[in-house]
């Protein structure tokens, strides 16, 4: 099945293809449905070809040649396919088939349906050549074509100018780390004189310097920042929730923003030559876990509050691969994917359901009207806030265990995970509270009512994985250790403290921060309105600032953005009205100038016209017999 892998790619790419020149003409649900079943096959050609990573306990990848491209520098069209791309390609296909199903019902009406979903597969085919690319050019391929379909899908409903912004902000911010990215790259080049993976991971220790690998590592942390929404690069993603609410969960749960986290495991020979690079990248995701999660405390927007708890948990992923913890991160990647996914989904269900609205001010007791979507957020909620047993505590303990184990700075990486973890399950407890409990608080007119059907088995499917999904990988079986364990065969990968009593330990203290964060938001939140409002104005500004995100949007304008579009106006204009204006204008004086020097002959005599003729005639016939004389 391993040569057919290219399948996985193809067939959501030939989706998008036939939605674009023939889904207007199908129109709703067709078009929806093929570009569903597309992913799904891809799904199901990837699981096919993962069987014997889980037939057979440590069996290796392979290199899939598809057709030569760039030979001479390593970049040709392979598949690297290994038990890291496996679950990769599983968590893409089978997330993004779920999403696809619920898109059919929450884009129902609208007027670009057909287009939506040739985005949609147009990503999935993207993401995929990403994390399936043989080699650094492959990758960095399907990197540049995620952050198009990006912008693509963020601003789609462009006629909304937050939305046109939005997606610009996205793609702009992207490019600002791909800049990063592709130094890094050229220095890989440059060092090893190529760009597959064959011929540098092995090679890394032979080649590479501490110093070199410790600057290729921060470089490619550069495009790792861009692509996984942290510090300082992390304004886009917010902005990006005024496009539908699929494609929050398509970009922000299972595909782009894991980019990065992808690309520092994928890279681990890298990072383990310059260990610094390493402890940057675990230091900038611990900074953007609290730094998210604090802002999502007091926002009121239902996608903002899972759009910063996004950014959040993508720098616990950073914590773990950046000290070491490989399939640690890989493992909170998953399980992310399926509760981030659920918690999306179904916000999206709650905006269907209230008719477009999406503060949490005017919503309450929604549970009795939409008793799906909130039991199932309930499970989300509980999962993300790390209660046992339900996925998110096993993957987040890791992570947490991973920092304890490597010690001194690792330490105190502990400590802000904690602190995160607490903050995390506050303000998923208050915003759950908010939505579903209460009293009613929408407006007028507004009559709330659960989503169909194409909507909330998504929702029931994804609750299920964030249940079980955790299992996967416990104290008491390490499958999917195991199951990774081939792809990190090159590098020492760093695991939590052995022994059941420090897992007891650290899982108590961890669960405590959990339950603690869930009972201060249920005390106050679960009580009339009233209450919660005197518990918000006792922070003071403190509230204003988590509230306005600490106003950097409003910092980067005043530092970069402003005095950037000021300087590209002075140069434009000096530009256009010294080049373009100086150069017509500088033609239309020259003809002026000379029509001024020659009206003079036109006297308007016949006798004068006369004479000229005659000189210029006496001219030609001299020219004519000395050149011919000349002959």
């Amino acid at each position: 099945m391993t040569d057919a892998i290219w399948l996985v790619i193809a067939l959501p790419l030939a989706g998008a293809v036939f939605l674009h020149f023939f889904g207007r003409r199908l129109g709703e649900p067709l078009a929806g449905i093929i570009g569903t079943l597309s992913v799904a096959a891809s799904f199901a050609v990837g699981f096919a070809a993962a069987l014997p990573f889980i037939v057979e306990e440590g069996a290796h990848g392979e290199t899939v040649m598809l057709w030569e491209w760039m030979p001479a520098i390593g970049a040709n069209l392979e598949i690297a396919w290994d038990s890291l791309a496996a679950v990769m390609t599983l968590i893409i296909t089978g997330v993004g088939t779920l999403i696809h199903v619920f898109s059919i019902g929450y884009m129902h009406g609208d007027e670009r349906f057909a287009r939506f979903f040739t985005y949609l597969n147009l990503f999935i085919a993207s993401m995929l050549t990403l994390v399936l690319g043989g080699n650094f050019a492959m990758v960095f391929m399907g990197w540049e074509l995620v952050g198009l379909c990006s912008y693509l899908l963020i601003s789609f409903w462009y006629t909304k100018p937050s939305a046109a912004a939005a997606g610009k902000k996205a793609f702009i911010v992207n490019r600002i780390g791909d800049f990063g990215f592709m130094i890094g790259l050229m220095l890989v080049f440059t060092n090893f004189g190529t760009l597959a993976f064959d011929g540098v991971f092995e090679r890394v220790p032979e080649i590479l310097d501490e110093g070199t690998a410790t600057a290729i590592g921060l470089l490619f942390l550069v495009g790792a920042a861009g692509k996984s929404a942290q510090i300082p690069l992390y304004v886009w993603l917010p902005d990006a929730m005024e496009g539908p609410t699929p494609v929050s969960a398509l970009i922000h749960a299972a595909t782009m923003v894991t980019a990065g986290v992808y690309l520092v495991a994928r890279t681990a020979p890298i990072f383990e030559a310059g260990p610094n690079a390493g402890l940057v990248v675990a230091i900038v995701g611990a900074l953007t876990a609290l730094w998210a999660a604090s802002i999502a405390i007091a926002q009121s927007d239902i996608k903002k509050v899972l759009a910063y708890s996004t950014v959040s948990q993508l720098g616990y992923m950073f914590i773990a691969v950046g000290l070491g913890g490989y399939i640690a991160g890989i493992f909170h990647l998953m399980t992310h994917a399926f509760f981030k996914a659920l918690l999306f989904l179904g916000s999206g269900s709650v905006i269907h359901g209230m008719h477009d609205e999406q503060d949490m001010n005017k919503m309450g007791g929604l549970l009795k009207k939409m008793p799906v979507t909130g039991i199932t957020m309930g499970v989300a909620t509980l999962a993300i806030a790390g209660i046992p047993p339900l996925a998110g505590f096993w993957s987040k303990d890791e992570i947490l265990g991973v920092a304890f184990e490597y010690g001194g700075v690792g330490i105190v990486l502990w400590v802000i995970g904690l602190v995160t973890a607490l903050i995390t399950a506050f303000y998923m407890t208050r915003q759950w509270f908010m939505v579903f409990t209460g009293e009613p608080r929408w407006d007028k007119g507004v009559e709330p009512h659960e989503s169909p059907r194409s909507m909330t088995v998504p929702l029931v499917v994804l609750a299920v994985l964030t249940v079980g999904a955790g299992f996967l990988n416990t104290p008491f079986r390490l499958t999917l250790e195991h199951f990774l364990e081939p792809s990190f065969e090159l590098v020492k990968v760093a695991h939590p403290p052995e022994g059941w009593g420090m897992f007891a330990l650290l899982a108590a203290i961890s669960v405590g921060a959990g339950f603690a964060g869930m009972a201060m938001a249920g005390f106050v939140y679960s009580r009339p309105r009233e209450i919660w409002e005197r518990f918000q104005q006792g922070f003071g500004r403190l509230w204003e600032a988590w509230a306005a995100a600490y106003r950097v949007d409003d910092i980067y304008g005043a530092t970069l953005v402003t005095p950037g579009r000021k300087l590209s106006e002075r140069l434009a204009f000096t530009f256009d009205a010294g080049g373009i204006d100086g150069l017509v204008n500088g033609v239309g004086r020259a003809v002026r100038s000379v029509g001024t020097r020659t009206r003079v002959l036109q006297t308007g005599l016949v006798r004068n016209y006369g004479v000229g003729f005659v000189a210029g005639l006496l001219a030609v016939v001299i020219w004519l017999v000395v050149a011919g004389g000349g002959v």
